[in-house]
């Protein structure tokens, strides 16, 4: 059996140590949609406790740990009888649809929405556009640290184009429980076509997750899901991640103008080993927002009242 060691380090974040009550206050009654804590294949800076602990301490409403490979709702049971009870921030889970839990697989939608999970991912390492990006970009994904069997290709349409059966029998599960259906890293006709049939389902929870990243949505298409209802999700990690792969801090001001700030929210996407922690992310996107001259109201919006409203019932 392996034994994972969580380097669980808030300082190692260098800029942690700096002051900056203006933008630490605006993470108070943050949500965060999207955090990637261990336990997982992919290594991991830290685990559900630490994630929790850590966000609790800057005043988060709630987290939301994913995992690729498996639901974390029963991770995050187990911790509710010990160290989250203790927290002020709530910790949620779902499940991602992969390969690893058996695909689209309404049965273990059912049983980790009805044992408490809030959200449901489509597939992302299975995707079509996901397998295609990663054999074109260098986007610095992790690797399993486990031997897992090669991946494939998940589809959400028949040969028509259709959505499958099997696909709206968990919308019609997503739409029983309330809870909140992501677009995961499909593609845009996929991501459309599941949009449209969640619509059709009764689902009132919808969201793109990083637009600019797999996906590959314009900031029309985006604005188009926006009519809909959708709200878009934009990623900390994109923009004050690793310096060698930010990306510009203006196609995010550019997507929030467009979008607008009711249908925008931010997450983080970090947790990765070698990523910065979600918490740092908040900080150093506040304070670029704060710099770009957006108001604190819509700032604190898209980082917890969007995401809260998604979230919690």
């Amino acid at each position: 059996m392996t034994t994972v060691d969580y380097p669980f380090n808030p300082s190692a974040d260098e800029d942690r140590l700096v002051p900056d009550p203006e933008a630490d206050a605006l993470l108070v009654g943050a949500v965060d949609l999207h955090q990637h804590p261990g336990p997982s294949p992919f290594p991991r800076r830290m685990s559900i406790l630490d994630a929790a602990r850590d966000a609790s301490e800057f005043g988060f409403r709630a987290i939301v740990a994913k995992s690729h490979h498996h639901s974390m709702v029963t991770d995050i049971l187990a911790l509710r009888a010990t160290g989250l009870a203790e927290l002020s921030t709530e910790v949620y889970g779902g499940i991602a649809l992969n390969r690893t839990v058996g695909g689209l697989n309404p049965y273990a939608v059912e049983l980790a929405l009805r044992m408490g999970g809030r959200m449901v991912w489509f597939p992302t390492l299975s995707s079509a556009a996901h397998v295609k990006h990663h054999e074109d970009h260098d986007s610095g994904f992790p690797t399993p640290e486990v031997d897992l069997r090669d991946n494939e290709i998940i589809t959400i349409l028949d040969e028509s184009g259709a959505v499958l059966p099997e696909v709206r029998d968990i919308l019609s599960v997503i739409a029983a429980e309330d809870a909140v259906l992501t677009c995961g890293h499909l593609g845009i006709t996929e991501s459309s076509a599941l949009i449209d049939a969640a619509l059709e389902a009764g689902v009132n929870r919808i969201v793109v997750n990083h637009p600019v990243f797999v996906v590959g949505a314009s900031v029309e298409q985006a604005v188009a899901w926006a009519k809909q209802g959708v709200f878009i999700e934009h990623c900390a990690i994109m923009y004050y991640g690793q310096p060698a792969r930010r990306r510009d801090l203006g196609e995010l001001l550019t997507f929030i103008k467009e979008v607008g700030v009711g249908q925008t929210i931010i997450s983080s996407d970090s947790g990765q080993k070698t990523n910065p922690l979600p918490v740092t992310l908040y900080r150093r996107t506040a304070r670029g927002l704060l710099d770009a001259g957006l108001p604190e109201a819509d700032i604190r919006q898209m980082f917890g009242a969007n995401a809260e409203g998604l979230l919690l019932k």
